[in-house]
């Protein structure tokens, strides 16, 4: 039996998919702090609910693969993302390519008057199970929204507060 080749599993998990996500917030403080927060990867841990991030490959950068797992009572889900793009202080490109979640992601960071950032995270996830993954997302959507905006909040409150990066 022969191995799938992982370039061209990252190929497909790249493609983006039906599911879309994205949240936005005002950091006040400069780009290149807010970037650096952002990839700093095992602190995410802090300001996203129930998860533990760290880089299993690489150092963080261009081809790092960083696990994140979020661990709810019993339910336990792996996101594995490959950092495909680093352009600091302004953007990061990951490819979540693991089994359950697989799609393109980027979090942009634009500089504002007054040291402000802007901050867009926006997802495009494949959703699982075929149609009724297509007809169950606009369910689950309002709840991916209102969690990552959440977390995008913790995380300006913790920029501003010099808790990160």
């Amino acid at each position: 039996m022969t191995q799938p080749d992982p370039a061209e599993n990252l190929r497909e998990a790249a493609t983006p998919g039906a599911g879309e996500v994205t949240a936005t917030v005002i950091v006040n403080a400069p780009a290149a702090t807010v970037f650096a927060a952002f990839t700093a990867w095992t602190k995410q841990s802090e300001w996203i609910p129930f998860t533990k991030v760290r880089v299993v490959e690489g150092d963080g950068g261009e081809g790092s693969l960083v696990e994140a797992v979020t661990a709810i009572g019993p339910a336990v889900l792996r996101d594995e993302m490959r950092v495909v793009r680093v352009d600091a202080p302004y953007e990061v490109r990951v490819v979540h390519c693991g089994k359950f979640l697989r799609g393109p992601g980027v979090l942009r960071c634009t500089p504002m008057e007054n040291d402000r950032t802007q901050v867009v995270w926006h997802e495009w996830f494949h959703l699982p199970a075929g149609a009724l993954g297509k007809v169950t997302w606009p369910f689950l959507w309002p709840g991916s929204k209102v969690s990552l905006k959440q977390a995008l909040k913790r995380f300006a409150t913790m920029v501003e507060n010099g808790r990160l990066p």
